[in-house]
């Protein structure tokens, strides 16, 4: 089948757009289920240990712990797109272990979590991450990348148990500046899901070349891009299974329609998002947002997306000072 040139434009941009970038008790296991099995290969994203729990309905979802030090324990969850894992956490991860217990999540289908070929859905994230809070059994601040800020949101809203969020150019302010978000208007991206589906391998081995991760990257990065977070990209696209999740991003079913009505504008718990200039989401709502209370924004000029490997410092005092405010 052949795509027009919109829709493969729409791969390209959708499909590495993040790139430049509950309802469950889980058990803790260390045996790989034989349905969905664990990317065990992959090297670690993160130090500390990586460790599985089996996610009802799914199978084996990926995360770091490392809980050395005190206080509420931070948990971070990366974006997601082509190539995603906790490596896209990696400087707060670095910052922050060792001054308190610090958790790094793998979504279903991406890192080092299992990648079956499944549905993958917004609500699957979400349950996901509340099954980590659930296992941590603790309350907890969230950091949230990109789309993941719409899972953590959405988790938030069902689980008192996340008392803050910090969100990190997220998606889901503004309208979308082409692509993956406008994907699924019509039928929720069904359609699109089946004509990407039906051409996903020689697709997705295009998108996983290390020239277009780094071309996508490069629209996340003011200066030199990440040549780690180019590196560790490369590696997990080569896992086993790796097409089938990022289709779903690509075709617009793990968006949510409208987030900001659905999700962030119900929250009632401090929230601070982080931004500058992105070049695949926009911040169209986002005064509107800190007009609700416990909510702030802080601009880490000089950025494009990932503030948190250009501007590591300004991030951690911007991080620091709000949760400082809610002891």
């Amino acid at each position: 089948m052949k795509l027009s040139r919109k829709t493969v434009a729409l791969i390209l941009l959708a499909g590495t757009a993040a790139l430049g970038l509950a309802a469950c008790a889980p058990t803790a296991t260390t045996a790989p289920v034989p349905s969905a099995r664990a990317t065990t290969d992959l090297r670690p994203a993160v130090g500390g240990e990586r460790r599985f729990f089996e996610l009802p309905g799914f199978g084996q979802v990926a995360y770091y712990a490392d809980t050395r030090g005190e206080g509420r324990p931070l948990v971070l969850t990366p974006s997601v797109n082509a190539a995603a894992s906790a490596y896209e956490m990696k400087p707060l991860w670095d910052a922050y272990v060792g001054t308190r217990p610090v958790y790094a999540l793998e979504w279903p289908g991406f890192g080092s979590s299992a990648r079956p070929d499944t549905r993958y859905t917004e609500e699957l994230m979400t349950r996901s991450l509340n099954a980590l809070v659930t296992l941590i059994g603790a309350d907890v601040d969230v950091v949230g990348l990109s789309l993941g800020s719409e899972f953590a949101a959405r988790a938030a809203l069902g689980d008192p148990r996340i008392r803050s969020l910090a969100l990190l150019s997220p998606s889901g302010l503004g309208q979308p500046r082409g692509g993956t978000q406008e994907a699924g208007a019509e039928d929720g991206g069904q359609k699109l899901y089946n004509r990407l589906n039906s051409v996903s391998t020689p697709l997705y081995s295009t998108l996983r070349t290390r020239p277009v991760i780094e071309y996508f990257l490069r629209r996340s990065f003011r200066g030199p891009v990440d040549q780690g977070l180019v590196d560790y990209a490369v590696d997990t696209t080569r896992q086993p299974g790796a097409k089938y999740a990022p289709v779903y991003f690509i075709s617009g079913q793990l968006f949510t329609g409208d987030a900001y009505g659905d999700l962030y504008s119900k929250l009632t718990i401090p929230v601070i998002v982080l931004y500058d200039q992105d070049g695949f989401v926009s911040f169209d709502r986002l005064q509107l947002f800190t007009q609700q209370d416990g909510v702030r924004a802080v601009r880490i000029g000089g950025t494009d997306g990932l503030p948190h490997f250009e501007k590591m410092p300004e991030v951690k005092a911007a991080l620091d000072a709000f949760w400082v405010g809610q002891r």
